[in-house]
């Protein structure tokens, strides 16, 4: 009788393992804000949408735009260690507060192109994610840049000269230290409510992308553009440790190739659409995604591309490495032996 009933304890455990196996994952994925741009909405949300075709892993996924969620973004890596999203669309420049390690990947002057970037982002890449892993119990899947950050302004200006007594939005630390260097003051402020505060005077210039710019309306209440790249606004995928240990290794070999592929296509998308909105944005032709504009471009002077490649080592570098060193000894050794190499330093 016993040995029947261990018998019968055995099968119904193999039933019950076998059937938990084949029932379709569950997963709760936090994306980039509903109104930032159209790699959120042309390739990150029909992804997630379409996830079990992407990835081949059956799985029953909820996909909320991180405003939509009512999150603040720059509570991504605490929304992961707290299990409340299995997977989250990390903002770069924002959680870079709770991990300083983040802003090694585009500090003001390192990336001042795609392909620097891709080279810079990828050496670094690995050192963030054993930061994540050690920290916020998550693992880094991919890494892209919404595109290069340029200076959007009420006024006209001529160059970064102009900046000198302006309040300028910026994205992180490392930009706000560097319109401090130009005489101006760097004020962090959610992208949502730049367009509003450029129109009531709030602030005089702030810093974005120009497909982001032209999504948000910012032309509607800027007339110039200064298309010098400060940085690349560096976001990337986290996924929850205890849910990454959860899928089989499979699902982990398939899951980790899906995200390597989607964040390779909006390296090339961003290139793309970073082209098309500064043709947007000055009213010229073609214009394919975004909205026309009338905006003054302004020609970018030697003495301003001088300028952001010294920032690195004179401005970005230091403040950020203090930064970083405090709460990892080697945070700035690694960022020395990978980037500081490429960038001879």
């Amino acid at each position: 009788m016993l040995k029947r009933t261990a018998l019968v304890t055995a099968i119904t455990s193999t039933l019950l393992a076998t059937a938990a196996q084949a029932s379709p994952l569950s997963l709760k994925v936090l994306g980039q804000p509903a109104g930032s741009g159209m790699i959120a909405q042309q390739k990150e949300q029909p992804f997630f949408e379409s996830f079990s075709e992407h990835t081949g892993i059956e799985a029953n996924v909820e996909y909320l735009p991180v405003d939509v969620a009512g999150i603040p973004d720059t509570d991504g890596l605490r929304v992961l260690r707290s299990g409340l999203f299995d997977i989250v669309s990390l903002r770069g420049p924002q959680v870079s507060r709770d991990e300083p390690s983040i802003l090694g990947l585009d500090l003001i002057g390192m990336n001042t192109s795609f392909e620097a970037g891709r080279e810079n982002i990828d050496a670094y890449s690995d050192y963030v994610d054993s930061r994540l892993q050690e920290r916020f119990n998550a693992k880094l899947l991919g890494v892209w840049p919404a595109g290069p950050q340029i200076i959007f302004c009420r006024d006209e200006i001529g160059g970064l000269s102009d900046l000198q007594g302006k309040r300028v939005r910026v994205g992180d630390q490392s930009a706000a230290n560097f319109v401090g260097g130009l005489g101006a003051t760097g004020i962090a402020m959610p992208f949502g409510d730049v367009q509003q505060s450029l129109s009531r005077g709030v602030i005089d210039c702030a810093i974005t992308g120009p497909a982001s710019a032209n999504s948000g309306g910012w032309p509607e209440s800027t007339s110039t553009v200064l298309p010098i790249a400060l940085q690349l606004a560096v976001n990337g995928y986290a996924i929850n440790l205890d849910t990454w240990n959860s899928l089989t290794e499979q699902q982990q070999v398939e899951l980790e190739g899906a995200i390597a592929e989607l964040s390779n296509d909006i390296w090339g998308y961003s290139e793309a659409l970073y082209e098309d909105a500064m043709r947007c944005n000055a009213g010229e032709s073609p214009c394919e995604f975004g909205t026309s504009y009338s905006l003054t471009e302004v020609p970018v002077a030697q003495e301003d591309l001088d300028k952001v490649a010294a920032a690195v080592e004179e401005v970005s570098l230091p403040t950020w490495a203090s930064q970083c060193n405090a709460v990892a000894d080697d945070c700035e050794a690694v960022w020395r032996e990978t980037v500081g190499q490429k960038l001879g330093l």
